[in-house]
């Protein structure tokens, strides 16, 4: 029988205690270790793209990251945090989300809001409520995903270079529609030190109004003040603009956010939240790997048969 995730949270963890491990190693060694039948280990998700083990080794992995027990070193390798060794130094019998919410960090991934829904602790939650209907429990199961992508996109950005976040964030603006169909609609400038901007985008096809852009690639608890918004206001009065962004991929100290208000000019903030959910929407850094439709009985087409 397959294990799932929060079963598989506990040996995911003590797999990386040493040393990075490879995922698929890990895959591997945990199927040999539960006994999976050959069916067992080849076995797909419904949308036939991806197997069942994997996908859930791979969330267990995502939730133990998101709680501090676990980091990415290098790409397609994990190894067990400070915080996660000091857990199997006195392992519990079991890890799961009620064990990592103990952690602030992981309360915060799990609070995380989506729209106008918070992300709840995961699906099983929700389809244990006795009046949960099918499609709740689906919503349930997308904001989950949509969180646990986001956090993902987020800490690639993060340890990505300067250079790729400004080229990211100029692809992230042409494909919400700025700069019309030109094909220099939209410029990377930071590299040439341009006094605090980073990158300009055509507001419209023709050119004739454009608008400023500055990047802070930070940590997640390296706030953005009130300083760095005043050198953006400085860099944008030099060059007469009328509008800026100001993004980053931590957040905005208060101090920030009010002096953004308070400078007389049209300074729009993108926190890290914010960020990540604008390149889900516009398929920045990710893909649509399925796509699930709800249909409904359409009634009118019924009512001439009707009697």
């Amino acid at each position: 029988m397959i294990p799932d995730y929060q079963s598989l949270m506990l040996p995911v963890l003590k797999a990386a205690e040493i040393h990075p491990v490879h995922t698929q190693d890990v895959i591997s060694a945990l199927a040999d270790e539960f006994g999976l039948s050959p069916d067992e280990r080849e076995q797909l998700l419904p949308s036939g793209k991806q197997r069942t083990f994997d996908n859930r080794v791979q969330w267990a992995k995502t939730y133990l990251k998101q709680a501090g027990l676990l980091s990415y070193p290098q790409r397609g390798h994990f190894v067990a945090t400070d915080e996660g060794r000091k857990v199997l130094a006195k392992p519990p019998k079991r890890v799961d989300a009620k064990f990592l919410r103990r952690y602030e960090a992981f309360q915060e991934f799990q609070n995380r809001k989506s729209g106008s829904d918070s992300v709840t602790d995961d699906v099983t939650e929700t389809s244990n409520k006795a009046d949960a209907t099918p499609d709740e429990i689906i919503r349930a199961a997308h904001r989950q995903i949509n969180s646990a992508l986001a956090a993902d996109l987020l800490e690639k950005v993060r340890t990505a270079t300067p250079q790729f976040f400004e080229n990211l964030i100029v692809d992230l603006l042409l494909a919400m529609g700025y700069g019309g169909t030109s094909e220099d609609a939209a410029r990377a400038l930071g590299q040439t030190g341009d006094n605090g901007v980073d990158g300009v985008v055509d507001q419209d096809p023709l050119g004739v109004d454009q608008i400023y852009v500055q990047a802070k690639r930070y940590a997640e608890k390296n706030n953005v003040g009130a300083g760095d918004i005043r050198d953006f206001f400085g860099a944008l009065n030099l060059k007469k603009a009328q509008k800026g962004i100001f993004f980053t991929t931590s957040s905005f100290s208060p101090s920030a956010t009010q002096t953004a208000k308070d400078l007389g000019m049209r300074i729009v903030l993108i926190d890290g939240h914010q960020l990540a959910k604008l390149m889900i929407r516009y398929n920045i850094g990710c893909r649509e790997e399925d796509v699930l439709s709800l249909k409904k009985v359409d009634d009118e087409f019924f009512e001439e048969g009707l009697s």
